[in-house]
């Protein structure tokens, strides 16, 4: 199956629809030509389509509604998250402070351009067994059976 995202005039995403490989396929090789055209022929001839990837091998993202198709990088980029982050060099936005790395969870709070914290990480929990769980578990198969 592949996917088209409709863009409107000024390159932003409307709807993204999945079509048939066979309707896009032209002598057993897929056409982005001939899946626009199908996609000209369901929703109308002034329609603007482009092919997109869930995996990623064409246009860096996979297009979502409100996304912007970028003609001169040739990729769909996902709407800007908060007015300080800037795009990286794969298109994805990125923070001006980076994420903190010591395992515990933050939220981003625009105002003072830093992370919040709103988990700390759970505890590990030891469980303790009974002496009968402990002789349970050293037994052999055959000790079990008897």
């Amino acid at each position: 199956m592949a996917h088209y995202a409709k863009l409107d005039s000024n390159n932003v995403v409307e709807q993204v629809i999945v079509v048939s490989n066979q309707d896009e396929m032209v002598d057993g090789v897929e056409s982005e030509e001939k899946g626009i055209a199908f996609c000209k022929s369901l929703f109308g001839p002034n329609t603007k389509w482009k092919k997109t990837s869930y995996n990623g091998n064409i246009r860096k993202n996979y297009a979502g509604i409100g996304y912007t198709y970028d003609a001169g990088k040739d990729a769909f980029i996902p709407p800007r998250p908060f007015a300080s982050w800037n795009l990286d060099e794969n298109d994805v936005w990125a923070p001006p402070i980076p994420y903190p790395d010591d395992g515990k969870v933050y939220a981003w709070k625009e105002e003072t351009l830093s992370w919040l914290l709103i988990a700390e990480p759970a505890p590990l929990t030891s469980f303790a067994q009974t002496d009968e769980e402990q002789d349970f578990q050293n037994k052999s198969p055959e000790e079990l059976v008897k």
